[in-house]
């Protein structure tokens, strides 16, 4: 006696569908569906997806359009300036990718690096941007100007067995270019997916004297022995951090501790998403000089570098900002978290959050420092005295806003809010000027 077990699997699909479709389409789906079923596994059913379909076509067509685009040299590089703060000194520039679209116009890559991240024409664009930026480099070195350019480097190039090859016959190729004034980025979350893998691979790159730098620190999950293994000069502060850091201390918290680790690790460090004057003012009390962001410069083309470098000549706000020292850095944690105090109350007025802040002025970061003694420790008791009064009429003004609104006054309170805005300036500009005035 023989036992004979037979298992089936089924693909199945339905009609009507959302778009029109044949006899012959239904076929097709369901023998799309069959081998599905049959690939996970088998003995089982499987129903046809349309959106998921119409989703891999999308993804097939997307593709397809992006190697034609290259093929039809239809992508650039932009170049964003690095500057030193302090020096008001361009020290390099960052290369990114942009698609000259014939009807949409300049892409970013955020509209269309996903669609190939896992596709080999991802490794053939990065190879074509280091030699392009390479290339660039050697015309600007013609024309007099010596400018560091990073290039980013996505983590399925890095890892390709010939890496190492097709880089260094890029640098061969552009003689007049030294190595080390190119630096690849690469970002913190690919250098952890495989770190054996992927410091051999750069310790090889530095060989050629070329630098490397870690892409949007702080977002990923190395830890100390990681940042120890990896072969990376710079460490780049992830914008996120800086965009937020004027109100909120935790990201604040999170960027001062960045500065440190680049202390301890002998890391040089640049921060991103520079937006504002203040943002880099900031940076600079910190101790951090170099810096790229809008605040600075767009990505431009490459052909306005060099009159934008000529030209540049820093912020006046940023000269002469002196590195507070630690003894400062809980006035400077104070005026954050005040500016965001003063932001949850004019959230609450216009009816953005149900409940308003604690309103105890001895509760707040300004508050306690100055009942922690921060009277007696600065050198400048008039500057404190005028704190003191700022900071007392800011309390009460808001609490007399949140009273108005408790009893339905809105007119009222909408029109004073502009008086607790304008003496909420007074008192960041107040501290601003206090900082660095402790006794040494």
């Amino acid at each position: 006696k023989i036992d004979v077990a037979v298992t089936a699997s089924i693909g199945m699909t339905l009609y009507p569908q959302q778009q029109e479709v044949d006899a012959d389409q239904l076929l097709r789906q369901a023998d799309q569906a069959m081998y599905a079923a049959k690939q996970s596994g088998k003995n089982r059913y499987y129903q046809f997806d349309a959106a998921q379909d119409m989703h891999l076509r999308d993804q097939f067509e997307g593709v397809q359009r992006l190697r034609q685009a290259f093929q039809s040299h239809e992508f650039v590089l932009y170049y964003q300036p690095k500057v030193n703060m302090r020096s008001a000194c361009v020290v390099g520039a960052e290369a990114l990718l942009r698609w000259q679209h014939p009807q949409r116009g300049v892409l970013a890559p955020a509209e269309f690096l996903p669609l190939i991240e896992d596709d080999p024409l991802m490794v053939e664009l990065g190879g074509w941007v280091i030699g392009s930026a390479l290339q660039q480099m050697a015309q600007w070195q013609a024309q007099g100007l010596h400018l560091p350019v990073s290039v980013n480097v996505a983590a399925r190039q890095l890892q390709q067995s010939d890496f190492v090859q097709h880089l260094s016959a890029a640098l061969a190729a552009q003689p007049s270019v030294a190595a080390h004034d190119l630096q690849l980025e690469v970002l913190e979350t690919s250098a952890l997916q495989d770190m054996e893998r992927v410091t051999g691979i750069m310790n090889q790159c530095t060989q050629l004297g070329v630098h490397f730098a870690l892409d949007d620190f702080g977002t990923g999950y190395s830890s100390l022995t990681y940042l120890r293994r990896l072969p990376v000069a710079v460490l780049k502060i992830d914008q996120s951090f800086v965009r937020d850091m004027l109100d909120d201390a935790d990201d604040l918290s999170i960027l001062l501790g960045v500065l440190d680790l680049s202390t301890s690790f002998h890391r040089e460090v640049i921060a991103e998403g520079v937006e504002t004057v203040a943002h880099g003012r900031m940076l600079l009390q910190l101790g951090c000089d170099l810096a790229q962001g809008y605040g600075i410069a767009r990505p431009m083309p490459a052909q306005d570098i060099a009159a934008w470098v000529a030209n540049w000549r820093g912020h006046a706000q940023w000269y002469l900002v002196p590195t507070l020292p630690r003894d400062d850095l809980p006035l400077l944690f104070a005026m954050v978290e005040h500016r965001a105090w003063v932001g949850a109350i004019e959230s609450y007025l216009l009816n953005e959050h149900s409940a308003p802040p604690v309103l105890d002025a001895h509760q707040c970061r300004v508050g306690q420092w100055l009942d922690g003694g921060g009277l007696e420790r600065s050198k400048n008791r008039v500057a404190v005295q005028r704190l003191v009064a700022l900071h007392g009429r800011i309390h009460d003004l808001a609490a007399c806003l949140c009273e108005l609104k408790a009893q339905g006054q809105t007119q009222s309170y909408y029109i004073q809010l502009a008086s607790l805005l304008e003496v909420r300036d007074e008192l960041l500009a107040q501290v601003q000027s206090m900082l660095g005035d402790a006794p040494r």
